[in-house]
């Protein structure tokens, strides 16, 4: 399939993780579950790249899992979650928060730009029925949002300082968070454990790798018997090796965040292109590897029977593109001239 912009997830391996999974494979047997020399070294990069050596880090398979994990570690059954309505774990994982902690609810703001603010927190974290209402016990942040938005250092502070005067854990959804990292020009640390995130759900499927996320727990008193919860779930790879190897791969070359770098130039670049185009409108700052634009339906039709894939995000007309580590910059003129050939004939 040619380079479309659907999702971040439809490209491949970029080559350095492949290359590290092709090592890991020819080096022939390895302990089992995770006590291989490639899964130690994916651990010492994590910790490495987060500059945290104390931080409880863990493999599963994807995004999902390891918010379910982290957030039902953090609390019990008549806990809840605190999170903005757009999120991941608001409208995209079946309730698997809930599920795995047994039930465990989730109070959601709907604030602009996919952000929640210190007032949503002091707000849903604050002491409601007593017993007859779920106890507010985490705050889940997305970085980068799901409408493509970057919380500065100042706001993810804010937010974890309205936290702890709640009682909180902070939880982040990092599926994109190189992308947020690129946009920010500051390290992972800042980011997240210095910023007052205690677990953090670490992406790397949607920046080169082909599977397997990282959960790190910055607290080791939080982290305590994490293990049993990750086996409980089933994701516990056997060959943790083929997981962790092309963690390996992105990490100690650099390129995690290189890939970001890329895509997020990508996203400008489409969103230059698309902002001289009539009838188009950006809907949001373009801040990471997305581009969130106002395209009526019609026009989208005729985009579309020219062969380009894209998600109808909201509504009718609030369209997602979203740029990819390889993303060539020929794929944007493209796209963005097709675009432009549909603009210049719509009534």
């Amino acid at each position: 399939m040619p380079q479309q912009f659907a999702s971040d997830n439809n490209a491949g391996m970029c080559p350095e993780a492949l290359a590290a999974l092709i090592e890991a494979n020819a080096a022939g047997h390895a302990p089992a579950y995770g006590d291989d020399a490639w899964t130690e070294r994916a651990r010492a990069a994590v910790r490495a790249a987060l500059e945290a050596p104390s931080a409880s880090v863990h493999f599963v398979l994807n995004g999902t899992a390891a918010n379910a994990i982290a957030l039902a570690h953090a609390g019990r059954s008549y806990h809840a979650v605190i999170a903005h309505a757009g999120s991941h774990i608001a409208t995209d994982e079946a309730a698997a928060p809930g599920f795995f902690a047994g039930g465990a609810g989730l109070k959601t703001a709907d604030g602009p730009h996919a952000k929640l603010t210190p007032d949503d927190v002091y707000r849903l974290g604050a002491p409601s029925r007593g017993v007859h209402s779920v106890k507010p016990r985490t705050l889940s942040l997305t970085q980068s949002t799901e409408l493509g938005t970057v919380y500065s250092l100042d706001e993810t502070r804010a937010l974890t300082a309205a936290a702890r005067a709640a009682g909180l854990v902070v939880h982040m959804d990092g599926a994109r968070l190189a992308n947020a990292l690129a946009t920010l020009g500051c390290s992972a640390a800042e980011a997240t454990w210095k910023a007052g995130v205690d677990m953090l759900s670490l992406g790397g499927v949607k920046n080169g790798l082909g599977a397997g996320e990282a959960l790190v727990v910055f607290d080791p008193v939080l982290a305590d018997e994490i293990e049993w919860r990750i086996k409980q779930s089933g994701q516990l790879h056997s060959k943790m090796r083929f997981f962790t190897a092309p963690w390996v791969g992105i990490l100690e070359s650099g390129v995690w965040i290189g890939n970001a770098r890329h895509a997020n130039a990508m996203a400008q670049r489409l969103t230059a292109a698309l902002s001289r185009l009539p009838g188009l409108r950006i809907a949001e700052a373009v801040q990471a590897n997305a581009v969130f634009v106002e395209m009526p339906a019609a026009m989208q039709e005729r985009v579309r029977a020219k062969g380009w894939r894209f998600y109808t995000f909201q509504g009718a007309t609030l369209c997602r593109l979203m740029c990819a580590w390889d993303t060539e910059p020929a794929t944007v003129d493209r796209f963005a001239a097709d675009i432009a050939a549909v603009a210049s004939t719509s009534p």
